[in-house]
């Protein structure tokens, strides 16, 4: 989806990765009544994702949700964060919890969007991140950002190539060799070389050492949510 207009205000480009369409419209719709003039694309898994990213490299902000499919927790933001380090993100999820909004700005995220937030601060919070600054809602700001020991997991996956993350994230998922081999259409030698490449950046031996350093990255789905209002007509 791209959207814009002929007005005199700045041209914004914006990635709005979320699984759930509806969301997705409501937030673009939300975007596009504060900026106009923006261009939006949108991406509903980290397939999709990814070649948004590739694609418009040229991007001022990239909308995350924390729960793609194709990923686990923070593994999507990590790992998109190191693939594209000049693309600013700014995680958007249903899960509120102060510590996950910390966890998030300690992962390279540029700000953490509730989604629960009213279209006015969806707006305020948009433009403090394409003015460089890292936003959080007022309750979280203050608080110190955590030195958790996920973060050495997280420099990891920031590393990996887009083979090596998919197969990451089909072992957290507790796929087998060959069923990884079969998703990724690949021979099981493969997949075995980028497990041993996997294993040999994290430091461990086995595939429940490797799933249980993954794991540490990941982030309890949030419960139900409400897309934001749409925004009222001038």
């Amino acid at each position: 989806m791209k959207m814009h207009s002929n007005t005199n205000n700045a041209v914004h480009k914006f990635i709005i990765a979320d699984d759930h369409p509806l969301f997705r419209s409501a937030l673009c719709q939300s975007i596009a009544h504060a900026f106009p003039a923006a261009e939006l694309y949108e991406a509903q898994d980290m397939e999709s994702l990814q070649r948004r990213a590739a694609e418009h490299g040229d991007c001022d902000l990239l909308l995350l949700d924390l729960h793609m499919p194709g990923a686990r927790g923070f593994s999507g933001l990590i790992f998109l964060s190191g693939q594209h380090p000049q693309l600013p993100v700014m995680v958007v999820s249903a899960n509120e919890k102060p510590e996950v909004m910390r966890r998030a700005i300690d992962y390279g995220a540029c700000g953490f969007l509730p989604k629960s937030a009213p279209v006015e601060t969806i707006a305020e919070a948009l433009r403090r991140a394409l003015a460089g600054e890292i936003w959080l809602p007022e309750s979280v700001a203050t608080q110190c950002a955590s030195d958790s020991p996920e973060l050495a997991v997280a420099d990891v996956v920031a590393t990996l190539t887009p083979q090596q993350f998919r197969v990451a994230t089909m072992l957290a998922e507790g796929l087998l060799n060959k069923q990884i081999a079969y998703e990724m259409k690949v021979t099981e030698a493969t997949v075995k070389a980028h497990l041993t490449a996997l294993f040999r950046k994290l430091d461990v031996n086995s595939r429940t050492q490797a799933v249980l350093a993954l794991g540490s990255l990941d982030v309890e789905p949030p419960g139900q949510f409400a897309p934001p209002p749409k925004p009222a007509h001038a």
